[in-house]
């Protein structure tokens, strides 16, 4: 199957690392890694990379095993594990978002609001779009916001527009009929952050923000069939994509990735390419094929949503449906009363966040999160949310200084830290209320999020116990155009319930793999690190 990949900047620039071999194993604490975790590291496709593993005994605060774990290496989405802890241990598990719908103006005796209709952002990252009806959050293990990486996701089953639908029923419960003024969306709770050099992030969100497409063979010869949601008038989809009768081709393409026209009319985006009926899905191997458009004004785009889901409730709106979200036109920051709110959507509780956080590695999620804990603090945007942070790190949890460097809230870039730092932020979670719980939010080898992969025990079934009972934050680093693919690096952190019934806690790091042309190699890095958890878990 011909597949393109698209590295986006996602991937940041090269940062250049020094190359040491692992080969031989060579450093003074290396003679008690095991033989078999030892042949991993040594496999020739890790001939120029640098391990560090460190194992702790939770109960004894010994060491079982320790390799390089004073190195500043790259650790992706492990540094997640400090960001979610640090927002529930703020908030607590049972924090809700409410976000709340204000008037400004008189709703006279006909229901009709002479005025605007604001709605004020709180950073809920969903509102409501994966709420399942036992109030518990949908989480898919093959996530649609990493589906332009991966070539396809598993859609989650919710309407990713309920929430905004429930605040436009309760607004009509309330007896308004007519809005003469604007619909505004309120977004100023903390200072835009522009992520990964994209777009900006702002405290509200539709569907992740990004618009899904769902892609399936149509007859040969003709178009492919496509469908997106969700469905607005604030953007549309148009297709070329045509269907071939064999061939194993899959060279879609939606372009623009990031539209730059959210709040104008008639803003579109296209799928273009080939696909063939015999094609063999990237991840799922079933169809549909899921791609993505990112929503790069999510202000406007939210309050389009709104304003359909007014109308659908029978609400006239006289404000243009397809417009700029007019900000000019709001009050004072803290002028808001609650004598004018006419709705309010609460979220599910804190803890189902951070499983959306941490099992599919949300990254937009994550920063959004430290921002958020940031405003907790008395600050309003990423920078002095990282310096909060790190007064915090080095004062409350004493985490030297310089074996950790932070550049956002989800392991973007040249993030670095020691295995040391991150086993020291892991021994302050265990010793909180909030533990249990959040060890769950983690992924579970075999089992969900990001280490659902790693399954194949096939060749020595004594480790087929350790699906289950490895809870542990996946993160990558890595980079890639037409020539290949870098793993700068990819780490492994959390939690072991031993075969014997031991509690450990580890963090194991991977720099500077090579794994050419095929973004399939990176799967091959995530199941050795899953198989040295296993014999970990196996033999302790």
């Amino acid at each position: 199957m011909k597949r393109t990949i698209r590295f986006t900047k996602l991937f940041l620039s090269l940062l250049l690392i020094s190359i040491l071999s692992i080969s031989g194993c060579n450093n003074d604490s290396s003679h008690s890694i095991p033989p078999e975790i030892r042949a991993i590291f040594n496999k020739e496709l890790y001939n120029e990379s640098i391990w560090a593993l460190r194992v702790i005994d939770m109960e004894t605060g010994k060491d079982v095993y320790n390799l390089r774990s004073d190195d500043n290496l790259f650790i992706g989405s492990v540094r997640k594990v400090f960001t979610i802890a640090e927002i529930i241990n703020e908030l607590g598990l049972d924090f809700m978002f409410q976000t709340p719908v204000h008037r400004q103006g008189i709703v006279d005796e006909e229901g009709v609001l002479n005025g605007d209709l604001i709605l004020v952002a709180k950073g809920d990252l969903t509102m409501g779009g994966r709420r399942l009806p036992n109030n518990t959050m949908a989480v898919s293990n093959f996530d649609h916001n990493e589906a332009d990486i991966f070539g396809n996701a598993v859609l989650t089953t919710p309407d990713p527009l309920q929430g905004y639908k429930d605040l436009a029923k309760k607004i009509a419960e309330s007896g308004v009929t007519r809005i003469t003024g604007e619909v505004i969306i309120d977004d100023r709770l903390f200072q835009p952050y522009f992520f990964r050099d994209q777009f900006d992030v702002r405290p509200i969100f539709v569907n992740d923000d990004v618009v899904d497409v769902m892609i399936n063979p149509g007859e040969p010869g003709g178009p492919a069939l496509v469908d997106w949601r969700p469905m607005s008038s604030a953007f549309g989809v148009e297709s070329t994509l045509q269907t071939l009768a064999s061939g194993m081709i899959n060279t879609i393409e939606v372009d623009p990735l990031i539209p730059q026209c959210f709040g104008v009319p008639g803003c579109i985006g296209d799928v273009l390419g080939e696909i063939s009926t015999d094609a063999v899905p990237p991840l799922t191997v079933e169809f549909p094929i899921v791609q993505t458009f990112r929503i790069f004004d999510p202000s406007s785009y939210a309050r389009t949503i709104l304003i359909e889901a007014l109308i659908d409730e029978g609400i006239e709106v006289d404000a243009e449906v397809v417009a700029d979200n007019p900000t000019q036109f709001l009050p004072p920051k803290d002028s808001y009363v609650d004598g004018t709110i006419l709705a309010e959507y609460i979220s599910l509780p804190l803890d189902q966040y951070g499983r959306l956080v941490l099992k599919p590695s949300y990254n937009i999620g994550s920063d959004t999160c430290l921002i958020l804990w940031g405003v907790t603090q008395g600050v309003d945007n990423m920078d002095d949310a990282l310096l909060a942070e790190r007064e915090f790190l080095t004062g409350t949890v004493g985490i030297p200084g310089e074996e950790f460097s932070f550049v956002d809230g989800s392991g973007g870039g040249d993030t670095k830290s020691t295995a040391d730092a991150i086993l020291q932020m892991l021994e302050y979670i265990s010793g909180k209320p909030f533990f249990s719980e959040y060890k769950t939010m983690l992924p579970i080898l075999g089992v969900d999020g990001t280490l659902v992969f790693v399954t194949d025990f096939e060749q020595d079934p004594t480790l087929a116990g350790a699906k289950g009972n490895v809870h542990a934050k996946t993160g990558t680093f890595a980079e890639g155009d037409e020539t290949g693919i870098i793993v700068r690096g990819r780490a492994l952190s959390g939690y072991i319930d031993t075969k014997s019934g031991k509690q450990l806690m580890f963090s194991l790091i991977v720099n500077n793999v090579n794994i050419g042309e095929n973004i399939e190699g990176l799967f091959e890095v995530t199941q050795d690190q899953g198989t040295i958890t296993a014999i970990i878990w196996r033999d302790n």
